[in-house]
């Protein structure tokens, strides 16, 4: 068994390219690589825990009020992230060629398109909150909370926007420490003022939602301020001390465009099939979707691990090609999945053995209780397929094949997820269960596409 962790297995028959170092030091290279982001995504995704944990004493009410913003939010975002999928394959196949100018250029025109389209962003989110929140499946009975909760997290997506650009400007260098202290002292800020403003706590205002909200928009501030502060420090592989120039050049964002355009039109679908699928979901009674809300972000949990990691392929796959060395791209993508496999087990083990306390954190609620412990078993399962996908993902999104990874999307998320969730919930009536049902057909769908993508080596052709 031990094997399938040494070459030849990690090389997946791939020709061996040049010297390859003992396959301690690929693993060495990629866990120093992964463990900030692991750290900096686990860390974020507990800060979601908490934020929910904190808002969950408000009442189930205030929990769907929140987590009905979730959605909406990420549309508004989804732009931007394609954005950073771009800048960070980009600026990672720089630094495999060895031109640091050319990543500094790049990182500095990603940051120049990030700006303006932020600010139209945010704009659009204040000024149409309760419409977009109403498509969204918001009731009546939380939406005032929920529309003033969304207000200023639109405007928090400047400074969260910039602050990811940044950081997957530096991610895409190999410089995954930055991302991970900004977002570790941002994300302090953020629970402390939840404790503060959430509950009225001395001189502090009680502001419930609306307190939970403008703490994450301090958070954000923070994290941006941090991140930015490390551009002035010479010894950073991006820094403004680098002689790169600021001016717009076409040559530049055309790698970055031709990316990122691709990873919007995955975005886009995956946000579109997020939001339907939510809205389905949402239609249920308040205690179901209060129930989905708290699973949902116990899940995220499982998703950041391996988006921790995914990081890490695509930083390593991206420089792996710029340097020429395909066969290097191959073993660290499965040296990446096989890494994320044992923390599957983990996750999954304590899922089962640990469901009706961990639901009991979010609510006494019997029904909820109960509904949630049982989906926890799907989450189980889910986890396994889940953290392995998200590694050949991010692959595929080091080498720039963000087309395949947009079909992916819309297959996957854009039609099953939204399809078989409202068939199994409804017409089939298994009610909240179908729509777990529907999470991992979805789940499976990606793993298989982005596995046999992998394995068929496309993606080592591209160029950027």
């Amino acid at each position: 068994m031990l094997k399938i962790f040494a070459y030849p297995s990690l090389l997946g028959g791939e020709p061996v390219r040049g010297e390859l170092p003992p396959e301690k030091e690929m693993y060495g290279t990629f866990l120093r690589l992964a463990w900030p982001s692991v750290i900096e995504a686990v860390l974020i995704g507990l800060v979601g825990v908490v934020d929910t944990l904190m808002v969950a004493a408000l009442g189930d009410k205030a929990i769907a009020a929140v987590g009905i913003t979730q959605q909406p939010k990420f549309v508004l975002m989804c732009f931007l992230f394609a954005l950073n999928v771009g800048i960070t394959a980009v600026v990672a196949r720089r630094k495999g060629e060895g031109n640091r100018e050319g990543a500094n250029h790049a990182t500095r025109n990603g940051l120049l398109i990030g700006l303006i389209l932020v600010v139209i962003l945010a704009f659009l989110g204040y000024r149409f909150a309760e419409p977009f929140l109403r498509v969204a499946g918001a009731k009546d009975d939380y939406i005032t909370d929920a529309v003033t909760y969304f207000r200023i997290i639109a405007v928090s997506v400047i400074f969260q926007c910039l602050n990811g650009s940044l950081n997957a400007a530096q991610k895409g260098s190999g410089n995954t420490r930055i991302s991970m202290v900004s977002n570790v002292i941002g994300n302090i800020v953020n629970i402390i003022f939840n404790y503060l403003l959430i509950n009225g706590i001395g001189p502090f205002p009680r502001l419930e939602v609306k307190g939970a909200a403008l703490a994450t928009a301090l958070g954000a501030f923070v994290s941006f301020a941090v991140s930015l502060s490390r551009l002035f420090q010479k010894k950073n592989y991006i820094s403004f001390f680098c002689p790169a120039p600021w001016r717009p050049d076409r040559k530049v964002m055309r790698p970055i465009i031709k990316v990122a355009g691709s990873a919007l039109v995955e975005q886009l679908c995956m946000r579109a099939g997020f939001f339907i699928f939510n809205r389905i979901v949402a239609d249920l009674s308040t205690l179901a979707y209060a129930t989905h809300i708290a699973c949902m972000n116990f899940l995220g949990l499982s998703f950041c691990c391996g988006d921790g990691f995914q990081v890490a392929s695509t930083a390593l796959a991206g420089q792996s090609l710029g340097a020429k060395r395909p066969d290097k791209a191959i073993i660290y993508c499965n040296i990446g999945q096989r890494v994320v496999f044992f923390v599957a087990v983990i996750l999954s083990v304590t899922m089962v053995l640990l469901r009706r306390q961990i639901i009991g954190l979010y609510s006494s609620t019997p029904e909820v209780l109960e509904m949630g412990s049982r989906v926890l078993l799907f989450m189980a399962v889910i986890t396994y397929i889940q953290t392995s996908q998200v590694i050949y993902t991010g692959c595929l999104r080091g080498a720039g094949d963000t087309r395949f990874t947009a079909v992916t999307a819309v297959v996957s998320v854009g039609v099953v997820r939204p399809l078989m969730g409202y068939l199994l919930t409804y017409p089939v009536g298994w009610g909240l269960y179908g729509a777990w049902a529907s999470i991992l057909l979805d789940q499976l769908c990606r793993l298989i596409m982005n596995f046999t993508r992998v394995r068929r080596r496309k993606w080592l052709q591209i160029r950027l």
